[in-house]
């Protein structure tokens, strides 16, 4: 499977990452792939679909944040390796 992009938002919490997700989903035609959480409590979200559609998903919630985004980016036309890490992600997330 090819991804136009992926977009990458870091929030601190659960329920930061709803609302963020919540805001990227509402804003342009992005699917949820899968959120990674890591130590502190700092969850990564992903989305994908089309370069133009990830860019203002993530545009949206980082320029009016509502709640601290601690790092963003759109990876557009991703590699092989790249779709690896998030289909990593994906399975450890479903375990």
């Amino acid at each position: 499977m090819r991804y136009g992009a992926y977009g990458l938002v870091e929030v601190l919490g659960e329920a930061n990452a709803v609302i963020v997700l919540d805001q990227m989903l509402k804003t342009s035609e992005v699917e949820y792939e899968t959120k990674d959480t890591k130590c502190g409590g700092h969850v990564l979200v992903f989305v994908s679909g089309e370069v133009a559609a990830v860019s203002a998903a993530v545009e949206r919630v980082t320029t009016n944040p509502l709640c601290k985004i601690f790092a963003s980016a759109v990876v557009s036309n991703p590699s092989e390796e790249m779709i690896g890490i998030v289909e990593e992600f994906k399975a450890r997330a479903k375990k």
